[in-house]
């Protein structure tokens, strides 16, 4: 007789374990549900804010030789293919 209660209760506190676990991920994935949908709805000019930037802007204000020799090639004017 013990070991039949034994098995009845075992039985039951695994039910609840079960059912506790299932309630769990429902929420969790209805949770995770509206998360998702929030953070991936469509950006609305001006309400999105962009993240980074230059650490020093003032440094590009001027090109500096390397700058300008590298436009130069792309662009074609070249001393030596002038000569």
């Amino acid at each position: 007789m013990a070991e039949d209660t034994t098995k009845n209760v075992t039985t039951i506190l695994l039910i609840l374990v079960f059912l506790g676990m299932m309630i769990f991920i429902a929420y969790r994935a209805r949770q995770n549900r509206e998360n998702m949908l929030k953070n991936h709805q469509p950006k609305v000019a001006g309400e999105d804010t962009l993240e980074g930037g230059a650490r020093h802007p003032q440094r590009f204000d001027e090109p500096d030789d390397e700058a300008l020799e590298e436009m130069a090639e792309l662009l074609g004017e070249d001393s030596e293919d002038e000569s």
